[in-house]
Parts: structure tokens; sequence; C-alpha cells
């Protein structure tokens, strides 16, 4: 694919796998926690499950970046999309023990779906567009997660879990079928990658002395924690809230999601300059809606939608700024490890959310949790402000 405008076909039909790719999830998140509550699951057990998704993409993203940036996408990519659709079609028929096997399966599939994809519209964008693509691409992950928690309530209220099984597989044969259509051949391997002598390891420790990514990780693992929390236990919150509704707020989120992704796609800053304010503001953000959050058994409904608005635009924003960062200021020649494990951190973050946050429902409250969690995200402000990060690539290359 050679560089070209971030809405070009090629490009758009990129985007279009990604929808069809990650649709399973937005109706996931909601039936998996209803499911497991119904089978006996607390809180803990509930997080566990939905955590160990992220946690199997945290674990192989590394391993896919440095795969994806030597051999390409390809054949790897063709038979992930069919493990994924096997995945989701024993969904319907497993327990909560085959819930926990299905995620894991899913999450090393998205690793190297997500990387391949990425990888390609990095490469393959001119420097003043890679910001705008990454936001683009992550904005159509993000679209199914408009209608499918309503989507997901109604077949659990409703439809059952056969109309379930019928949701799952459908999704998993558009998937493949789409997916096998796409010229994944145009996502080509990182130009030199056979020349990099470092292994796996050695590039992993050397990335791990470079301030930019440190300091960025950090904040996408301690923002995630916050996202991760909201995605898992929302589904059970809102039946605390009155009038409140676990389709309508994530519905509320996604929308807030993609608008702001779509509107602010240009507006991202894609200079490789760190931008304090602008990130420090969006961590803050993120605070605010947690905090309302936890505010919401008492407060009622319009406080609890409030905070959908403000996480979501903390959302919108946060990944592609840090992320379109990176790419500028982590050494070119590895580049694609750097990006992964960035995204681990991001991967960690959202299953800590489930998997750390749950015992303290369990112990304490949901509120209690929210509140919790605005606290996690003032601290990532906090390490913006103390950042003091720099743009230049130069400085970078000989760290």
């Amino acid at each position: 694919m050679r560089a070209g405008q971030a809405l070009s076909a090629p490009f758009v039909r990129l985007y279009a796998l990604a929808l069809l790719f990650f649709s399973a999830n937005a109706i996931l998140n909601i039936i998996i926690p209803l499911r497991s509550e119904s089978l006996g699951a607390s809180n803990s057990h509930i997080g566990f499950i939905m955590g160990t998704y992220m946690f199997a993409c945290m674990f192989f993203r590394p391993w896919a970046g440095h795969l994806i940036g030597k051999h390409g996408p390809l054949v790897v990519l063709r038979v992930l999309l069919i493990v994924n659709g096997l995945a989701l079609v024993s969904y319907s028929f497993m327990g909560l023990e085959g819930y926990l096997a299905a995620r894991v399966l899913q999450g090393i599939c998205t690793a190297f779906f997500s990387m391949a994809l990425q990888t390609g519209i990095i490469d393959a964008l001119p420097d003043e567009q890679r910001s705008q693509g990454l936001s683009l691409y992550s904005l159509f992950t993000y679209m199914p997660t408009i209608l499918g928690p309503l989507l997901a309530v109604g077949i659990w209220d409703w439809g059952g879990m056969s109309a379930f099984a019928i949701a799952m597989i459908g999704i998993a044969l558009a998937t493949g079928l789409f997916g096998f259509s796409v010229p994944l051949h145009t996502v080509r391997p990182q130009a030199g990658a056979d020349a990099d002598k470092q292994s796996m390891r050695s590039a992993l420790i050397a990335f791990a002395g470079q301030r930019p990514l440190l300091v960025c990780g950090s904040l996408m693992l301690i923002a995630s924690v916050v996202f991760g929390a909201v995605t898992t236990f929302i589904p059970l919150y809102a039946r605390q809230i009155s009038a409140g509704h676990a389709g309508i707020f994530l519905m509320v989120q996604a929308s807030v999601i993609v608008i702001g992704r779509f509107v602010f796609s240009r507006r991202i800053p894609s200079d490789g300059k760190w931008h304090t304010r602008f990130v420090g503001g969006v961590c803050l953000l993120a605070a605010a809606g947690s905090l309302l959050l936890s505010l919401s058994a008492a407060w009622g409904p319009v406080v609890f939608y409030a905070a959908a608005v403000l996480i979501g635009i903390s959302q919108a924003l946060l990944y592609p700024t840090l992320v379109s960062y990176l790419t500028f200021v982590l050494p070119s020649h590895s580049r694609n490890v750097g990006i992964g494990v960035f995204i681990a951190t991001a991967d960690l973050g959202v299953s800590l959310g489930g998997m750390a946050m749950g015992p303290v429902a369990d112990r304490f409250s949901y509120s209690a949790m929210y509140s919790a969690a605005a606290g996690l995200a003032v601290v990532a402000a906090f390490i913006v402000a103390m950042g003091r990060l720099k743009g230049s690539r130069n400085q970078a290359e000989s760290a």
C-alpha cells in the first residue's frame, strides 16, 4: 500500500474489517457479565473472565509486532480469523470455564490482528496523517459499541442464549468472509526488519530504557484501568441507578468516542511534540467522569450519563495522541516492537480494570471502586505534569 489519504478506499476497507472484527465484543461485554452473574459468579470472578481477554492481548502484542514486522501478516491473519470465529461460536454452548478459554483465544487473535492493521496504517501514511489514520482505525473499532450494547440487552432480555448463538455465528461468518476478501497483502513487512539483529528479548530490554515509552506506557496503563472498570462492571452497576441502563450508558460513551475521534482526528497532535496541557487535561476528564460515576447511585441518571460523556471524550483523545507521539520518537528500526509494548500497557490496564477492581467492588461497593478509579486518573495527570518529554527523534535514536 503506497502512502495516501487516510480516507482512501484501501484504508476504508481495512477500517471496515476492523469494525467487523470488533463487533462481537460490543455484545460480549454485556452478555458475559450478565450470564456469568446468573451462573453464580462473583464480581472478582467476572472481572477475571473479562480481564483475561486483554491480558492475552498484552502478552502477545509485542511478539505480534515483531513477527508481523519480519514476515508480514497475510497467512497469519487469515488463520487467526478462523480461530477467532471458532472462539465466538464456542460462547453459545460453554459455561464459565469455557468463557475463560474463549476469552484467551480472542485475546491472542486480537493481538495479531490489531498490530497488523495499525502497523500497516503507520507504514503507509505520510507523517502528517498518521494521527488521523490511527484515530480513524480506532474510531471504526468503537463504532459497533454504539448500538451493540442495546442489541445485547435485547438479546439477553428477549432472545435468550439461542439468539446470542445466532448473533455470534453471524458475526464470525461475516468477519471471516470479508477478511479473506480484503487485500491484506497491502499491509507489508516493515522495511529492514530482516536486517534487525536484535532478539525479541533484547528489543524489549532496550525499549524499557526509553523514557517516552515508559511515560506514555504508564499513562495508558493507569487510564486503561479506569476504562476497563467501566466496561466490565457497568452492566451490573447500572441496575443500582434509578433509570440507569447499561446499554444506553455504553451507547452514549461509544457515540462520544466515535464523534470525538472523527471531529478531532485532524486536531489530535501529530507533530512528534509532547503537549503537556492537552494530555493532562484528557486525564482529568477521565478523573471527573469516574467521580461522577461513583456519585451516580446517590445523584441519579443525569450524573450517570454525564459520566459516560466525560469518559468517552477522554478515551477518544488519549490513545491516538500517545501512539502518534511514539511513532515519531521511537527508533524506526524496531518501532513495531515499541508500539506493541505500548499497546500492551493499554491491554494490561483494561485487564486490571476487571481483575483488580472486581475485588474492590466485592469488598466495598461499585461507588467506592469508581472513586478509586478517579484517584488513579488524577495520578495519571500528575505523571503528565512531571513527564517533561520532548519530541526529538534524534534523542530517541541515541538513547
